[in-house]
């Protein structure tokens, strides 16, 4: 905990003061940082097109992603309840229909793209070390073009 005073220019005092226990600090983590990557889509809407725009959030989910691997013993121990999972997912799928919708709206992506998060969360498994972005990008990129129109599947 002190380290993570450190980072945060507080103090320990402070620190426990609003998170008593190590298990409190990581789920508020968590929930921030899950509220942080779903509020960014609208934001990046705002920014650039559709396409660039789910591009670059999903770059944010594999950060995202890196995050939560490494508090992942905290994690499982914190979110036993399905329904907290399962509120997550949704959350990130609503952020993801967002952009997936404004894409069908100006013609850069599919109408509906399936399976989207799980795509994402098999990129961030399998490249989502943080010594790997050159892999993760271009596994990001073809996930990316899967989901343009004309590519097959569905759409």
């Amino acid at each position: 905990m002190k380290v993570i005073a450190q980072e945060a220019g507080v103090g320990v005092g402070t620190l426990y003061r609003r998170f008593p226990t190590r298990d409190e600090l990581v789920e508020a983590t968590y929930r921030s940082e899950t509220a942080r990557l779903c509020e960014a889509a609208p934001d990046l809407l705002d920014a650039m097109p559709a396409d660039r725009a789910l591009r670059h959030w999903m770059g944010l989910f594999v950060t995202y992603m890196n995050a939560k691997h490494g508090m992942g013993d905290a994690l499982r121990a914190i979110l036993v309840d399905e329904a907290d999972r399962m509120r997550t997912r949704f959350l990130l799928a609503d952020a993801i229909g967002v952009l997936m919708a404004r894409g069908a709206e100006d013609g850069t992506l599919r109408a509906e793209a399936y399976d989207v998060l799980m795509g994402l969360g098999g990129v961030a498994l399998i490249a989502g070390e943080p010594d790997r972005p050159a892999l993760t990008g271009r596994l990001l990129d073809l996930l990316l073009d899967g989901l343009r129109p004309g590519t097959g599947g569905r759409g």
